[in-house]
């Protein structure tokens, strides 16, 4: 055979498999508000007969009508969700996936707040964690070299009691759960259980699926965690391992950079870092239900000392369960505020 023949051959096989090859494309919007409903469709792009196709979302099968599906959406989680699709034809299949990401069914709402009272607070504290028990603070403060779990004093700002990290740890948040004081680190992949009493460290934990280590809570069933994305991790309370997560998303966007935790009523408050705002945020869903915007608290700190607009932030909720009080503070302010959060 010639090589001009060979080529010829060469060309009219190419040519030929690319023109019987299928294409197949999964159409959806690419976001899509939880109150709407969803619609799914599979084609192909040289317009090829299909046989059929069974579509899903995540491990969830969607019963289709033909090469179309149309779901309500609003009892999934908001966030980033895989559409699959195998697709069957010629007596082949094929898999085909595409992601959608489900928002929030409406905007926040959005809070401003009012002082009612205020405290000292040490400001040399780098605070990652703060929590109210039994009449005391607990916090858990930062920084390779000054990271540490304390006992504070609430009218006084006196620290009670302290136990210093190791220096190669840098401290993040806490969460006091089934009477033990539990504490992240921030980039170790580890977390320490402390007697409550004594501050002894009992035990050590590791996470693996979440990326670090930021803020810590409960719902006095597993305990609760960020990572600096948008995602908030539910742990085992037996075994510590991360069960599932949800993400924090609003009408239109994702929330990264989720911090400090604290659960109160019901509800996931959150700081972000580098904002001084609070998210309260559905555990379920991971709506993002309300936004506190706290900036003129930060201008109110401002008036007493200098900060560093970028790094000394609003960083710590306490909740006083039996009194209905929420705490905030800030890493390195001189004072605590108790506020209220008003609707507007």
């Amino acid at each position: 055979m010639s090589y001009k023949s060979f080529l010829s051959l060469f060309l009219f096989i190419t040519l030929f498999s690319c023109k019987s090859e299928y294409q197949f494309v999964i159409n959806s919007p690419k976001k899509i508000q939880t109150n709407q409903e969803l619609t799914i469709s599979i084609s192909e792009k040289g317009n090829k007969p299909i046989d059929s196709v069974q579509f899903s979302i995540g491990s969830k099968k969607l019963k289709s009508n033909g090469n179309t599906v149309t779901l309500k959406i609003s009892d999934f989680t908001l966030g980033k969700h895989s559409i699959t699709a195998i697709v069957f034809y010629e007596n082949k299949t094929k898999k085909v996936t595409q992601p959608v990401y489900f928002m929030a069914d409406i905007a926040p709402d959005v809070y401003t707040y009012k002082i009612i009272n205020t405290y000292p607070h040490d400001k040399e504290a780098y605070t990652q964690g703060l929590e109210f028990y039994k009449g005391f603070l607990y916090e858990g403060t930062g920084r390779k070299g000054t990271s540490s779990i304390r006992k504070v004093e609430l009218k006084t700002g006196k620290v009670l009691q302290q136990q210093d990290l190791d220096a190669a740890y840098f401290g993040e948040g806490i969460t006091i759960f089934n009477n033990k004081l539990y504490q992240l680190t921030w980039q170790s992949g580890i977390g320490f259980i402390y007697n409550l009493e004594t501050f002894e460290k009992e035990k050590e934990f590791k996470y693996t699926k979440s990326r670090e280590g930021w803020g810590l809570t409960n719902n006095g069933e597993k305990l609760i965690k960020t990572d600096g994305t948008e995602r908030i991790w539910f742990l085992n309370p037996e075994t510590l391992l991360e069960e599932n997560y949800i993400e924090a998303y609003t009408n239109k966007q994702k929330v990264e950079k989720l911090n400090e935790l604290e659960y109160i009523n019901g509800k996931i408050y959150a700081n972000i870092w580098q904002k001084n705002s609070i998210l309260i945020v559905d555990p379920t869903s991971g709506k993002v239900e309300g936004v506190a915007n706290l900036n003129s608290l930060k201008s109110e700190i401002l008036k007493e000392q200098t900060l560093d607009g970028s790094d000394e932030v609003l960083n710590g909720i306490a909740f006083d369960k039996e009194n209905n009080r929420i705490f905030v503070t800030g890493k390195h302010w001189s004072k605590l505020y108790e506020i209220e959060l008003i609707k507007k």
